[in-house]
């Protein structure tokens, strides 16, 4: 305890924390953490040499005479109790922001209303793991008056964790559908996992925002203290999808008057996040003009929901996530567009175990039901899916695009979607 007091306050001096060498490390903390390709503990040296001002390892064999060295049991752990020590620092709400899609997103969203009337806080990217988690606590500025932080689970039990650093005091969960299943099993373990944040919330007395148009989360929540949002007259934030082409528009009845609400999104899919975002900003007494102003001018990136006009073809890019749910909404989509030629290039769905060939072979047997006849498969589990059917396959990204350079589309409207590890954004020079 006398040593993470100490970690504790030197952490308040610099409020700066790394866990790459590779970064300046001046003055901050350097937590050695071992992942799948690299010890940390080797590279401690190297964040003192750049300026640290403390170097946490968990491998004696990398302890050096130098006091800025600290030797602890476990690094990672060290890390996650650190963020919850400075999480006690801050008396305001915390959103916790977790589900099998649309999460980024809608914590996006969440962010880009919020800050319209608060100093806040919104998780960076993807951090919202065991370790992305800690990281976006401890980037917490001491002005900050709201957060909004993802957490993301691949397994049973990760979502309570989170929340004991955390201590969320408001929740959301986006849906419940068929992600990470080779860690979840099935269905119902991606229930227990994702409804671990209601029940941490229901212990502890704290709010929930629930889409009152699900079901399964209506039911889950039903104990809770909740704020809903939904296309029901009854429900406290009620919405409708006014239009969809080629962004969303969502009409937002409230007891002032009716707003029209234009967003830079695309598909049906993206609707409840844009509720979930205006529902969280009603109830933190937003503008409803400042809700309509953040939720306009949030463009997304980094691969999710991205529209690219490429000259030659008009490219709907969603290449950082995927699993039979939301691949399935974005061919939802698709077939919905009228009066373009469509074309699909969709990687494979990673992390979902046994089910895997099932999931892929289901996809297939849904984009032969469209009738779609320009489609290139990405992957080893969609090229073994595909082999007795009229699709191209091709193992790599790579040779995708070197057949897209031999024959290219032109005219089209094009769906990439597929698992960030197929890395399809290297098929978007030749489209």
């Amino acid at each position: 305890m006398i040593m993470m007091e100490k970690i504790y306050r030197q952490f308040l001096k610099s409020k700066e924390v790394f866990i790459d060498s590779r970064e300046t490390c001046k003055g901050g903390l350097f937590f050695a953490l071992k992942g799948e390709n690299a010890d940390g503990n080797k590279f401690a040296g190297e964040a003192i040499e750049k300026g640290a001002a403390m170097a946490i390892i968990d491998d004696p064999e990398y302890k050096s005479p130098d006091p800025r060295t600290v030797l602890v049991e476990n690094s990672l752990e060290t890390l996650q109790e650190l963020a919850a020590m400075y999480r006690k620092e801050f008396r305001i709400p915390f959103i916790a922001v977790t589900g099998s899609n649309g999460k980024t997103t809608t914590k996006e969203l969440m962010g880009a209303v919020l800050e319209r009337k608060y100093t806040a806080c919104t998780s960076k990217g993807n951090l919202n793991n065991h370790i992305g988690v800690p990281l976006s606590i401890l980037s917490m500025k001491k002005d900050t008056e709201i957060a909004v932080i993802e957490m993301g689970a691949n397994h049973v039990g990760e979502i309570k964790k989170l929340c004991e650093i955390a201590r969320p005091t408001h929740g959301l969960i986006t849906n419940i559908g068929k992600a990470h299943l080779e860690g979840f099993l099935d269905l119902e373990g991606v229930m227990r996992a994702k409804s671990e944040l209601y029940h941490f919330l229901m212990d502890n007395k704290g709010d929930i925002f629930v889409n009152r148009d699900d079901e399964l989360l209506m039911d889950l929540s039903a104990e809770a203290g909740r704020y809903t949002y939904g296309n029901d007259d009854h429900a406290d934030v009620c919405t409708r999808l006014i239009d969809e082409d080629p962004f969303l528009t969502v009409q937002w009845k409230t007891p002032a008057g009716e707003f029209l609400i234009e967003s830079r999104l695309y598909g049906r899919y993206n609707y409840p996040n844009i509720q979930a975002a205006i529902a969280v900003g009603h109830y933190f007494h937003v503008n409803p003009h400042d809700i309509a102003h953040g939720i306009r001018h949030y463009i997304p990136e980094n691969s999710r929901s991205q529209i690219i006009e490429t000259g030659n073809n008009k490219v709907l890019l969603d290449a950082y996530n995927a699993n039979p749910t939301s691949m399935e909404f974005a061919l939802d989509y698709m077939d919905r567009l009228r009066d373009t030629p469509k074309a699909y290039i969709l990687g494979d769905m990673l992390e979902l175990g046994n089910t895997s060939g099932m999931e892929h072979r289901n996809i297939l047997k849904k984009l032969n039901e469209t009738g779609a006849t320009h489609v290139m498969l990405v992957g080893s589990e969609f090229t073994k899916a595909a082999q007795k059917t009229r699709f191209l396959s091709f193992q790599n990204s790579g040779e995708a695009r070197d057949w897209l350079r031999e024959h290219p589309l032109k005219g089209f409207t094009i769906l990439v979607k597929g698992s960030r590890k197929i890395q399809l954004e290297q098929v978007l020079k030749e489209l």
